[in-house]
């Protein structure tokens, strides 16, 4: 299929150039091209990395291993080792592109084998000395796994409160005591990153993060727990383990003692971004499999697809992947445009983008109606990315733990940013794809975006430029307002809405926060759009479609897309069916 629809990439929503615009773009364009070939075409029969081994392994509740061998050959791990330590990342478009071909053929392969290593390795390329970091690339380029254990049942995402211990014994080494559950691939790891109470008085400097070469852990001082069953990525194996006396060295801390709740916190910055991005890829898939289902199947006198209200919602749901896209993009960007304030950024992408994600699948499931239940056609794979998107929610930090992270910084950020004509704005190149990528600069991460906002401020300097009539005019102004409003509304918050125990008054704020940054990374992708532009690239259908869509997921309005952007989108929807093109920003080909 791939090798049919190279050359058919004609059109692109929100204006995305279809050149590649720098070497490094067609450095990445070709590897993730090279990728979709070895997946191959999902429908051909005896395919081992198809649609219907991909579901029959999910019924096993196992990762794929025709697909595990296929990344393995590939070497997808270098990927997640920077190019100084001699791996392929330069940095987060480049890995989101990649990782996204993985996800649109198999989330569990791209959780399970991919970004669970990905997640465990920033932490050491953050913190790590010389020696951790290059033993840890040199695991990774052998094709080894890395677990990145956090999660206790007991405290959840409240890292500061993790239970187990790393205490010194007296002859100087580390004794671990206590459990970790629900982390991807503890049995077959290598590598471990463990986040661990290394001092026992209370405080932010009670904990650090330890790199384990599990080949070198006591058998009798290590247990693992029970692999834990889940609804969603049922072939990821999520398992447990319990140390009782464990020695570690000391050397294995990562960074100085102390300083774990810091290198997750700047960790995140990267991960919060990459691991929405790259589910995508997952509604990608699921918007292919129900247009595939709804233009064949036949329900009153005609094809699912010949109603307005099937029609309607495929548009909406393309809106929200160009919206999700969009806003990750952009994110993904400020890490080498803006890296203090990326952790902001992170934040608001991953508090948002995943219920987009989720929300978008769930409609599809509606549109296939009754046959949804089924167990025949387009059905079990559809089921299983229902199951699949679930986690993206959760996984790995939750909508209300990263609403918790933006809450603190609410009122400094409208004294110093939002009230200030002076603050400054993004570059432009953060709107434009295909920069030059510069290098990863991972010493640059800050914990707090310091009251800065350019993502935001670019929103207003944005409108002020351009012409004041038009309905691009008209959005940009009214999220502008939006942006004044949360302005007032964040200085009369008191420092008891600042936590977890906030109102839900206060974490709407932090939620319309998100909204306002999504618009203006969608706003200025268009204001930024590449001279030239043909066909709808050059039409503002796209971005007042995902700008609607996102009045409605913030809940401003609950109006159906008018008929005046649905029809031009649903248009392109079958376009890009029809060519075998992915619906997301990049367009390319795709066998999925």
């Amino acid at each position: 299929m791939t090798s049919q629809v190279a050359h058919d990439k004609s059109t692109v929503i929100h204006g995305k150039s279809e050149m590649a615009h720098d070497k490094s773009r067609v450095a990445y364009d070709k590897e993730a091209g090279a990728l979709e070939e070895l997946f191959g075409d999902a429908e051909a029969p005896g395919n081992p990395v198809g649609r219907a081994e991909v579901v029959a392994a999910d019924e096993r509740a196992e990762m794929l291993a025709a697909g595990e061998e296929l990344l393995t050959g590939f070497g997808l791990n270098a990927h997640f080792v920077p190019e100084a330590l001699g791996g392929r990342f330069t940095g987060l478009e480049q890995l989101i592109c990649v990782m996204r071909t993985v996800y649109r053929r198999d989330p569990s392969l791209g959780l399970g084998y991919g970004a669970g290593s990905f997640m465990a390795a920033v932490n050491v390329w953050t913190a790590g000395s010389v020696a951790q970091q290059a033993w840890l690339a040199e695991r990774l380029l052998a094709g080894d796994r890395v677990a990145c254990a956090y999660h206790e049942l007991a405290h959840g995402n409240d890292f500061s409160r993790a239970g187990l211990t790393a205490l010194p014994d007296p002859d100087g080494r580390l004794r671990l005591n206590g459990r970790k559950e629900v982390v991807a691939n503890l049995r077959r790891a290598r590598a471990v990153v463990l986040f661990a109470r290394t001092d026992p008085a209370h405080g932010s400097r009670s904990h650090s993060q330890l790199l384990l070469d599990a080949e070198y852990l006591t058998p009798r001082a290590v247990r693992h727990l029970e692999r834990y069953d889940t609804v969603g990525m049922r072939g990821v194996q999520l398992g447990g383990i319990e140390f009782t006396d464990c020695p570690a060295p000391p050397e294995s801390v990562l960074g100085r003692p102390g300083l774990g709740v810091e290198t997750a916190l700047r960790s995140f910055q990267l991960t919060r971004i990459a691991v929405p991005g790259m589910t995508v890829g997952l509604l990608d898939t699921a918007l292919r499999t129900a247009l595939r289902g709804a233009r064949a199947r036949r329900l009153y006198g005609g094809a699912v697809t010949d109603l307005p209200l099937s029609r309607s919602i495929l548009a909406e749901t393309f809106a929200d992947l160009l919206l999700a896209d969009t806003f990750t993009a952009v994110a993904a960007r400020t890490v080498r445009t803006a890296s203090a304030q990326a952790g902001v950024y992170a934040a608001a992408v991953k508090s948002f983008v995943p219920r987009v994600l989720m929300r978008a699948v769930y409609r599809l499931s509606e549109l296939l109606g009754s046959q949804f239940y089924l167990r025949a056609a387009e059905q079990p794979l559809f089921q299983k990315l229902l199951r699949d998107v679930q986690p993206s929610a959760f996984g790995h930090a939750s909508r209300v733990s990263c609403l918790s992270a933006l809450l603190p910084q609410l009122a400094p950020t409208a004294r110093r940013s939002w009230l200030r004509a002076d603050a400054a704005e993004l570059p432009e190149e953060t709107f434009r794809p295909g920069q030059p990528p510069a290098p990863v600069r991972f010493g640059d991460l800050a914990v707090t975006g310091g009251g800065r906002d350019p993502l935001a401020r670019s929103l207003t300097a944005g409108a002020a430029a351009e012409p004041a009539d038009g309905e691009v005019a008209a959005e940009a102004r009214a999220w502008c307002a939006e942006l004044d409003a949360l302005a007032t509304a964040a200085a009369d918050l008191g420092p008891h809405q600042l936590g977890a125990a906030a109102s839900p008054y206060a974490f709407g704020l932090a939620t319309r926060w998100s909204g306002v940054l999504a618009a203006s990374a969608c706003l200025n992708t268009w204001w930024h759009r590449p001279q030239g532009a043909t066909g709808l690239a050059a039409e503002p259908a796209g971005v007042l479609a995902a700008l609607h869509r996102l009045g409605a997921h913030l809940d401003r309005h609950r109006d159906p897309l008018p008929r005046a952007l649905a029809e031009p989108l649903y248009a392109e929807l079958v376009r890009r069916f029809d060519a075998g093109l992915t619906f997301d920003l990049d367009c390319r080909p795709t066998g999925a």
